[in-house]
């Protein structure tokens, strides 16, 4: 878990050393003896020593410190700071970030083999996870997120199988699942997800001709169906207008030759040929 690390100014500190080195320098001009030089070499000692306590943050950066291995805190705000002398400094990105996953085949829910890639958003937010918590971070944000997006491919189809139901293609409910799992997985490297989303999805090669035929055929299914519909809907309206105007009163059979021809009208896939009837209607 990320802490705060201890800082001062690091002009401040600064000034501190340059009296430090005055002190080491000025009693062996004027005075020689043990005393003195045994007040050289400390103050000397402590110059050094100080030297390796400067540290620079850079904006949206941070420093990980470090004291002979033990993790003593992060510094945050950007700037020139001192900090524990004899410590080591590492540096971790604030930033945000984007990392575009590779074009991954994977099998739907269905088993039909797709071909899906995704964007993922991200930032540290925590440093001393992001340092400690896993070998490179970078790394692990990139097979996590793979990863994530190959079981999020197989837990839905790539159709829904009926209205309503989730599926590869629904954008939302996919981005809100991936970002969940993406947040989970990544809460061991301190990394927050900001977004995710599916930036390509389609059929692979090998059945994507097969499956452009069926929903083609799908398409052509539910448009005849349709058209099937509303042209009855428009038949039994014209007959049902018909009888209550009394525009003409029309038997049994007549009644079945009228909704055969209006169904080859209003069905047909080409412009129907109208023949005049010169003769009576009977």
């Amino acid at each position: 878990m990320e802490k705060r690390a201890f800082r001062l100014p690091g002009f401040a500190a600064v000034a501190v050393l340059l009296v430090l080195a005055a002190a080491a320098v000025v009693p062996v001009i004027v005075v020689t003896g043990p005393a003195t030089i045994a007040l050289t070499i400390v103050c000397a000692v402590l110059v050094a020593a100080g030297l390796t306590g400067f540290v620079v943050v850079n904006p949206n950066d941070a420093q990980v410190v470090q004291f002979f291995g033990r993790y003593v805190g992060s510094i945050r705000d950007a700037g020139f700071h001192w900090t524990w002398p004899l410590t080591a400094h590492r540096r971790v990105t604030l930033r945000v970030r984007n990392f575009e996953t590779a074009r991954l085949k994977v099998s739907d829910a269905d088993g039909n083999p797709v071909e899906i890639t995704a964007v993922v958003v991200w930032r540290v937010v925590d440093s001393a996870n992001a340092a400690f918590g896993v070998d490179d971070y970078v790394e692990y944000v990139a097979v996590q997120a793979e990863a994530a997006v190959r079981h999020m491919a197989t837990t839905y189809p790539y159709e829904p199988h009926a209205a309503g139901a989730p599926s590869l293609r629904d954008s939302e409910v996919v981005s809100e699942q991936l970002t969940a799992e993406l947040a989970e997985r990544f809460a061991l490297a301190g990394v927050e997800v900001i977004e995710s989303r599916i930036t390509h999805l389609a059929y692979a090669p090998e059945i994507a001709q097969a499956m452009l035929a069926r929903q083609q055929a799908a398409a052509i299914v539910g448009a005849r169906y349709t058209i099937v519909e509303g042209a009855v809907g428009m038949v039994s309206n014209a007959l049902e207008r018909l009888r209550e105007e009394h525009v003409v009163d029309l038997d049994e059979e007549r009644k079945a030759q009228m909704v055969a021809n209006l169904l080859v009208v209003l069905c047909g896939d080409r412009s129907a040929q109208p023949v005049v009837n010169a003769g009576t209607l009977y």
